[in-house]
């Protein structure tokens, strides 16, 4: 019976500890902002009779921490002349800097319409002890 009590006591005390660091976890994640630019569809490609989506994606990442880096997920609209309108995704990494995307579509297909979802979080930028470097560098924050 003192075992099963024990048991009880230790699972509860686990909980509890566990509630009260979720929010102290979920305030130090931040998400970039992402944003596409260049997007275009290149003409029909020889041998292969494929076409490529490209576009530039810049990372607004100043809320995150150096060295942020994570994934995001675009969801294209793929047109056809031959087949119906299909939406799919796909998976991409996100980084500090602007990077160049690619899709390669069939020859009788278009891109209709993309979108970008699921950007995952970063670690939000600790301001405050970039505030105190700068103070002991003599530097204004």
């Amino acid at each position: 019976m003192l075992a099963k009590r024990t048991c009880t006591a230790t699972f509860m005390a686990t909980i509890i500890g566990s509630l009260a660091v979720t929010p102290a976890v979920a305030q130090n994640l931040c998400r970039p902002t992402l944003t596409v630019a260049n997007a275009l569809l290149s003409p029909i490609e020889q041998p292969n009779l494929q076409r490529r989506w490209t576009a530039v994606i810049s990372a607004n990442t100043s809320e995150c921490a150096v060295n942020s880096g994570g994934f995001f997920d675009i969801v294209f609209t793929r047109l056809s002349e031959n087949a119906p309108d299909l939406e799919f995704r796909q998976r991409f990494a996100w980084s500090p800097f602007a990077m160049k995307v690619a899709m390669d579509f069939a020859a009788d297909e278009a891109v209709g319409q993309y979108r970008i979802e699921n950007i995952t979080s970063c670690i939000c930028r600790d301001r405050g002890a970039e505030d105190r470097a700068a103070a002991n560098l003599g530097r204004k924050p």
